[in-house]
């Protein structure tokens, strides 16, 4: 037994590279048993699926294979797919992660999220709206991980300073087994673990030892509970959040992006997602979701409770409130006055988004129409704004320094320099979404897309509103266990045809199946930012279960609730249009050969 179990072991340890060469071969009918363009192609998706789901390779790494693999096996051309890693959607998405870093290399993030909980107050639920109002906010510019790593130090400073040290420390041991490695992903910096935010161990040491003869009251106890709850409740909005966040704008999460990157190439005449009709679409989910989720987690861990509501408060509670306030306001003092550097940051960035916003709002004309139909596009916008902070003078200029000849005659430093943009913007991300836009584009030449849509006539008769609820369903459940970004890259081709079978519009089921992949509320390796959460000690795995159990419910109703109601108005969902006719009627041309090739080739076999 000691053998076999020293075998398995050995086996564990090198599972990817097993992975790595077994997943090749284990496909290999899929190439003989199809016809041959399509198999092929099909064959490189899901030897890419494999390896995104089981990170057998780095994921940016798996996401450059369709330039060694479309070209050696027909399915296109390199001068073809090379081309699909800088679209213009990548640009809009690195215009986007600049801007973030100029807004962290000047601690405006930090800036606003301390205000902000100056603004709301520091009652528990209060508080607890504040941080997912805030990390939603900031995860609509910023990565989700982003957002969260900054928010979470702030969340265990202010809970120490209403809870005391050592209450919180507690439970530090408890489930480290469980506790996987955070996530460390584009240079971010890795959020402290609770002994950094607790206190020290000879003090945890000396509290035992004084609390084994004393009987503690059963109030005491109740208070203990209420404490850890809302550490938890803290603690798991966070993340929450910050997924929810990211849907409100295309920048915000790299599956929106992907999802306009596809449309145009499947659908090259789609010209109706845009930066501000997703904005239009998405903002109002967006803060529906939030309010009901806080709502939710306040309930579920005592920020909110019914019964006590009219309870005066304890003077414990009243102390711990005054204290926390202290903190949040001590902190945002130490930022001191805002710098010249800072307003020039955040008027840069309220340009950005006011231009990205009113390039072409489809409910009016937009400023896009002043210039040549179709030549402006929100990345075009986006790169404008973010070259202007590596030249804009991080301080204030003077005319005296001119006329001042001891002036020193140094260099004024930019807003933000190319060296602090190379080391903090995640440039896996753009390898990731050019894999996604290189794979859609061989789907579509292969004709591996039409073979897919002649395989669904099942779903034909599937209600629209009720293939909605479905695809969010199991996106929802899909993405739990594999990458965001791999698993609507997997999707979206799926979805493209099979609203071409339904004969509705393809944006009523890649809107959904975009957003919903971004519901992954109840794992912590379900993403980044659930992961750097659980990594704290405090939250156990039937903790994330069932408070997102209810959140991806929510989610999923909500979607459907959007997709059916103002979404329709905005991306005219109601009709088929004519750009996805074209496109149907492509596919019914090639229909009858892609039949006669795959009868064929099972006759051969």
């Amino acid at each position: 037994m000691a053998a076999i179990g020293a075998l398995v072991k050995k086996v564990w340890s090198i599972r990817r590279f097993l992975v790595l060469l077994c997943t090749p071969l284990v496909l290999l009918p899929i190439i003989i048993s199809l016809p041959p363009k399509e198999g092929k192609c099909l064959y490189v998706i899901l030897v890419m699926a494999v390896y995104w789901c089981t990170e057998a390779l780095p994921l940016a790494v798996t996401a450059l294979l369709p330039i060694t693999l479309f070209p050696f096996l027909g399915i296109l051309p390199s001068n073809k797919v090379c081309p699909q890693y800088f679209l213009d959607t990548n640009f809009l998405f690195l215009s986007g992660l600049i801007m973030a870093s100029a807004i962290e290399e000047w601690n405006l993030h930090r800036r606003i999220a301390l205000k902000v909980l100056m603004l709301v107050g520091v009652q528990p639920a209060r508080l607890i709206l504040g941080m997912m109002l805030t990390t939603s906010f900031l995860s609509m510019w910023l990565s989700n991980t982003a957002s969260t790593a900054m928010m979470l130090p702030i969340a265990n400073a202010i809970l120490k300073s209403l809870f005391g040290e050592k209450e919180a420390s507690k439970d530090l041991n408890r489930e480290n087994e469980e506790n996987p490695a955070s996530l460390q992903q584009n240079k971010l910096y890795t959020v402290p673990t609770e002994l950094q935010f607790l206190a020290s161990t000879e003090d945890k040491d000396l509290m035992e030892e004084k609390e084994v003869a004393i009987e503690v009251p059963m109030d005491l106890k109740k208070e203990d509970e209420y404490r850890a709850n809302i550490w938890k409740g803290f603690l798991i909005s966070i993340p929450y959040a910050a997924s929810i966040g990211g849907t409100a704008t295309l920048t915000g999460t790299a599956p929106n992006l992907i999802l306009l990157g596809q449309l145009k190439s499947f659908f090259p005449g789609c010209d109706v997602v845009n930066f501000g009709s997703w904005f239009v679409f998405a903002f109002p989910l967006m803060l529906l979701f939030l309010i009901l989720g806080w709502l939710w987690i306040s309930f579920l861990y005592g920020g909110i409770n019914l019964r006590h509501c009219r309870k005066k408060k304890s003077e414990i509670r009243m102390d711990a409130e005054d204290r926390a306030r202290e903190v949040i306001k001590e902190d945002y003092q130490k930022l001191g006055p805002m710098k010249f550097a800072e307003r020039a940051v955040l008027f840069l960035f309220c340009l950005f988004a006011i231009l990205l916003f009113s390039r072409d709002p489809k409910f009016i004309p937009g400023w896009a129409s002043l210039f040549t139909l179709g030549f402006v596009s929100d990345a075009v916008t986006g790169v404008a704004i973010v070259t202007v902070l590596f030249f804009f003078p991080s301080q204030r200029p003077s005319c005296k320094w001119w006329f001042d000849l001891k002036a020193p005659n140094t260099e004024n430093a930019p807003l933000l320099s190319w060296r602090r943009a190379q080391e903090t913007v995640p440039w896996n991300i753009i390898l990731l979404l050019g894999g996604g836009f290189a794979m859609a584009k061989g789907c579509e030449e292969s004709g591996l897309s039409v073979w897919i849509g002649s395989h669904l006539h099942p779903l034909e008769n599937v209600p629209p509103a009720v293939a909605v609820v479905l695809i969010t369903v199991v996106i929802a459940l899909f993405t739990e266990f594999a990458s965001n970004t791999a698993t609507i890259i997997i999707f979206l081709p799926i979805l493209a045809e099979l609203a071409i079978r339904l004969k509705v519009n393809p944006l009523y089921l890649m809107i959904p199946g975009t957003i919903g992949c971004s519901y992954a509320f109840m794992l912590p390796v379900s993403t980044p930012p659930n992961s750097i959460a659980f990594s704290s000690g405090h939250l156990m795995v039937k903790d994330m279960a069932r408070t997102g159990l209810l959140m991806n419910l929510m989610g999923v109703l909500l979607l459907s609730l959007a997709i059916n109601t103002w979404a329709k108005s905005i991306f005219q969902l109601g009709t088929f249009p004519e750009w996805a006719n074209i496109h149907g009627e492509n596919i019914t041309a090639l229909l009858p050969d892609v039949k006669n090739v795959t009868l064929s080739s099972l006759n051969k076999i």
